[in-house]
């Protein structure tokens, strides 16, 4: 509860602070009790120092945490993936101070897994007031032959499940459409990626009254501006020997390089300033031109 956490924390500063000024011994602080009594001579400094560290907790403003809840295009990568890149890795560095972004997005996983593993549970009980959810799932979801497979009704119903229990903490739901695979037909047109799975996602979007952020278009749309071979820079492509984690080369066409991760980060920002989603308000503060 952040009025008693608040409460305490001013109780524990306020008494060191009276401990290093009046050099007495710690009154004990009990469960029953919140009551620190003054020193029988306050100084003026004794006096300030509480008058500042009150101020200093009561006005300042509860941080915003943004839990993003996906699989490995969004996730955190180890060392060893490097420089295969989730785009939640940069899309954290966009916020000032009175954002926190939680990345929760885990490899390999779809609505049904991140529910089943216990992934979403400590998400939903640490929710508050004002906090957001953003949702992005449908790779690992739509693939018949993998253990995380979902039917179309499951995750409509998993998606569902997100929403209302994001909402029943007062936090803010937001579903994002799977973003594409780098695939092009033999005429260089960029190919469907996610054509049942992201229509199930708008779908759910729009019955819910849920902002969308419709990454599976938004990103289409930014290979096709690449086109067939220079966006190839956007995915985890790599030459043999090009980086000690991939001696023999690789070509992914699903993961993301460090520019394509910030790439697709950038979409979903845009998207989220174009909604005033209210997290464009809290963006960090651009860098003063240098004269």
């Amino acid at each position: 509860m952040p009025g008693f956490f608040n409460k305490r924390m001013l109780l524990i500063l306020l008494d060191t602070v009276k401990d290093a000024i009046m050099k007495k011994s710690r009154p004990v602080v009990s469960d029953r009790s919140l009551h620190i009594p003054p020193p029988k001579h306050p100084t003026p400094v004794y006096t300030m120092s509480l008058f500042f560290i009150a101020a200093f907790l009561l006005v300042a403003p509860p941080k915003t945490t943004v839990y993003l809840v996906s699989d490995s295009t969004m996730a955190n990568k180890e060392i060893k993936a490097y420089p295969e890149t989730g785009w939640g890795m940069p899309f954290t560095y966009f916020f000032d101070s009175t954002i926190i972004v939680d990345n929760r997005a885990k490899n390999g996983r779809s609505t049904k897994s991140f529910i089943a593993e216990g992934l979403w549970q400590p998400v939903a009980d640490n929710l508050k007031e004002g906090d957001y959810v953003l949702v992005q799932f449908g790779h690992n979801d739509e693939v018949p032959t993998k253990k995380t497979y979902t039917t179309e009704e499951e995750f409509r119903a998993y998606l569902l499940r997100y929403i209302t229990e994001t909402r029943a903490k007062k936090a803010i739901p937001v579903l994002i459409t799977p973003v594409a695979r780098r695939q092009f037909d033999s005429s260089g047109h960029v190919k469907e990626s996610h054509p049942v799975y992201a229509g199930l996602v708008r779908e759910v979007a729009q019955q819910q009254h849920v902002p969308l952020i419709d990454l599976d278009e938004k990103s289409k749309a930014l290979l096709a501006q690449f086109g067939p071979e220079n966006s190839k820079w956007l995915y985890n492509y790599l030459q043999p020997d090009e980086h000690p984690n991939y001696p023999g080369g690789h070509k992914d066409d699903t993961h993301f390089s460090e520019l394509g991760a910030r790439k697709m980060a950038e979409l979903v920002l845009a998207e989220i300033k174009a909604q005033h989603l209210g997290l464009e308000a809290h963006l960090h503060a651009p860098m003063p031109e240098k004269k």
